[in-house]
Parts: C-alpha cells; sequence; structure tokens
C-alpha cells in the first residue's frame, strides 16, 4: 500500500482528519491517566496490614460517667472474655484505619533532628493478642509495664514503646531499632519492640511516608479507651460481635454501644476509593465508546465522499481488499499522529497532577498499553465504513456520480 496518495487524500480533508486526530490524541491522554489512577485506588484499597482483620471485631462505647468509665473497664472486659469463641480481648483508645487519626511527632535525639509524625495506639493488657500484632524484634509490653504506665495530654507517662518495621528502617537505617530511645518534648520512650507494618489511623492522610507509621504504648485502665478489641476466628466473628453488643448493651446501658468487624471498618474507609476507581472506570469506557463512533461517524461521512473515487480505482482493478486495506492504513495514520500527540499530552497532564495533587509518576509502559489500545480501537472502528466501501459495485460506483 503506497502512503504518498492516502495522505494527499488527507490534505484535501483536513478538517475531518484534524478532529479525529485530536480526538484519539485526547482518548489517550486520558485513558493513560485515568488508567494509571485506577491502579493506584485498587492498590490503595489492597494495602497490607500486618493485624488479623479478619478474625477482629470492635465495639465502641461512648457517652457513659466520665467518672466511671476507667473502673468499668476491667468489669467489661471480663464479661467480653466470657463471650464463647473470644481468645483475645483489650481496651484500645483507637485502631488503624479509625480517620480520626491521633498523631504525635517523635524525634531520636533531644534535639529533634529526625522527626516522624506517627499514629499514637494506646493498648491494654493483651492488646498484643487481640490485634495480633507480629513481633519481628525484641518483645511486647511486660505486665509491670502496664502497671507503670499512665496517660497524660495524650502521651504516655511509661518508658517503653513498640514501633513498626517501617519507622525503624526510617528511624534508624541499617541499624537495630532495640533499645533506641524516641523523644518528644521532654519525654523519652525505649523502643523494646518492633512489629510488622500496622497501617496508621489515616493513611490517606499519611502520605506513603507515613502509611505505616504507628506508635504502640501500655497502658491500664483508662476512660480514653473507648474501644474494646475482641479476637476470635473468622467464622466466628459475626456471632462475637452481635453477643458483645449485647453484653455491653446491657452493663453500659446509660452509653451509646456501637459495633462493627474489622473487616467492615477497612471496607467502610476505602469506600469513596472503591467509588473513585468506578467513576474512573466509566470515564475511560465513555471517552473509548466516544472516540470509536466518532472514527465510525467521520470514516462512514467519508467514504460517503469519496464513492466517485472508490468506484474509479474499482474500475480500474482495485479489489475489496485493496479498498479495505486503504481505510485501515489511512485510520493508522491518523491514529498514530493522535497517539503521538496523546502522549505528549498524557505525560503533560501527569506532571500536572504531581504537582498540584501529589500524584505519583506514571510509569512509561502505560503510553505504549494505551497507543496499542487506540490503534485496535480505531482499527475496529474502522472495519465497518471500510468494509461497505470494499462492498460497492464498481458499476454502481460510477452511476452514483
Amino acid at each position: 500500500m503506497q502512503i504518498r496518495p492516502i495522505l494527499a487524500s488527507l490534505r484535501k480533508h483536513r478538517i475531518p482528519a484534524t478532529l479525529i486526530v485530536l480526538e484519539i490524541a485526547l482518548a489517550c491522554a486520558v485513558l493513560c491517566n485515568a488508567v494509571f489512577m485506577i491502579g493506584q485506588r485498587l492498590a490503595d484499597i489492597h494495602w497490607p496490614n500486618a493485624i488479623d482483620e479478619q478474625g477482629i471485631s470492635v465495639v465502641t462505647v461512648n457517652g457513659t460517667d466520665a467518672k466511671l468509665a476507667a473502673s468499668d473497664i476491667p468489669r467489661d472486659l471480663a464479661a467480653l472474655r466470657g463471650i464463647a469463641g473470644v481468645t483475645a480481648v483489650a481496651a484500645a483508645t483507637s485502631m488503624p484505619l479509625d480517620q480520626n487519626p491521633a498523631l504525635s511527632s517523635f524525634t531520636t535525639t533531644p534535639d529533634g533532628n529526625t522527626t516522624v509524625n506517627t499514629s499514637v495506639y494506646f493498648i491494654g493488657s493483651g492488646g498484643e493478642q487481640a490485634l495480633g500484632l507480629r513481633l519481628l524484634e525484641g518483645r511486647f509490653f511486660n505486665a509491670d509495664e502496664y502497671a507503670d504506665s499512665g496517660f497524660k495530654d495524650f502521651a504516655s507517662t511509661g518508658h517503653v514503646m513498640l514501633i513498626t518495621q517501617s519507622d525503624a528502617r526510617r528511624l534508624w537505617p541499617g541499624q537495630s531499632a532495640l533499645g533506641k530511645t524516641l523523644y518528644t518534648n521532654e519525654q523519652a520512650w525505649t523502643v523494646v519492640g518492633v512489629v510488622a507494618d500496622v497501617l496508621a489511623q489515616d493513611p490517606k492522610m499519611s502520605g506513603p511516608g507515613g502509611r505505616y507509621s504507628s506508635a504502640f504504648f501500655p497502658l491500664r485502665p483508662d476512660g480514653a479507651m473507648g474501644d474494646y478489641v475482641l479476637r476470635s476466628a473468622p467464622q466466628d466473628r459475626v456471632r462475637v460481635l452481635r453477643e458483645a453488643l449485647q453484653v455491653l448493651g446491657r452493663l453500659e446501658s446509660d452509653g451509646v454501644v456501637q459495633g462493627a468487624t474489622y473487616a467492615g471498618m477497612r471496607d467502610a474507609y476505602f469506600a469513596d476509593t472503591r467509588s473513585m476507581a468506578w467513576m474512573l472506570l466509566l470515564v475511560c469506557m465513555v471517552m473509548l465508546a466516544v472516540t470509536a463512533f466518532g472514527i465510525v461517524g467521520l470514516t462512514s461521512f467519508w467514504v460517503g465522499q469519496r464513492r466517485r473515487q472508490i468506484g474509479i480505482r474499482r474500475a480500474v482493478g482495485a479489489t475489496r481488499g485493496h479498498i479495505l486495506q486503504y481505510f485501515q492504513t489511512e485510520n493508522f495514520l491518523l491514529g498514530t499522529a493522535g497517539v503521538a500527540l496523546g502522549m505528549v499530552l498524557a505525560f503533560g497532564i501527569n506532571l500536572y497532577l504531581m504537582q498540584r495533587y501529589e500524584m505519583a509518576r506514571m510509569p512509561w509502559y502505560y503510553l505504549p498499553v494505551s497507543a496499542v489500545a487506540l490503534w485496535v480501537l480505531g482499527q475496529l472502528a474502522v472495519l465497518g465504513p471500510a468494509l461497505r466501501a470494499s462492498n460497492v459495485p464498481p458499476v454502481v460506483a460510477t452511476r452514483s456520480v
């Protein structure tokens, strides 16, 4: 197939050719960034979390007498332990993905040269087992460390803490974090254990660097502990949660008792992310459909205008395959021009999103994959009009002039 006659024909139809090129370029730019954003959102939904998500249920108690809240905790814990199937239970101030983050800044030196902004969890006795924390180095809290720990201005008055593996690597790269000290103002805590990465209370807000930035402190029963964490086998969690709500409903009759499985809490946290991914997918489908219909419409219009040209080519010996190949080659040239322009637009849009919305850089392979997708789409879209053009008999074509 000779390209020069096709280019000459396109020069005579600049406006429709330009419209198709711009349409493909816009589709390429939007498709690249939208697919990249969908991939990012799906990756967010599947962030790993080193706690027993499938076995945990959380019951929250609010609105009780603040003076009695702390003294009621041992009674409530004893009642919850009596539920069949409960393997561990503890009180805590908050949970990962709580969306009401309690953050503290820690430094590795008293003068504060290296700072991390960390989600802070205060857990009662047995909290490590109830959450299902995985210890990587060191040890969990000793019983006397719970007894000594206190709580003032949302800071532990104890002297020990657990940190996550990500924070250990970030704060002391290439070194063991065990025995190291973290500071906040004039207070200091010794790291006695490193646990596998637990998601922050609001990892979307914490950003990539703080997604797994979490610190755990021992705390004896305190009125700030509004969450009861119950751990059971996954198949028992719904029943355990139902019975826990009934038990605490009776014991805390003047309070508001609410509960959820942790899997449900995770689904709720990522509901907006999931909706965003579906919306972007819909945008991609609409964009591809509009592009395909645009190509079909303009090519059909083009074929109608070229009936004389088609008839003459058939009369001088062009086969149906030649006519079909002509329109497909023409579409491939237009698609190539549109994809080249679209790649530049896609790169520019990604740069803009990086600067304005802290979006990650789009990997290079999104561009060729989108280009191939649009080439295939263009060939499929032009196939119908091209087949109709190739089916025009030479006599009918010449009579229609």
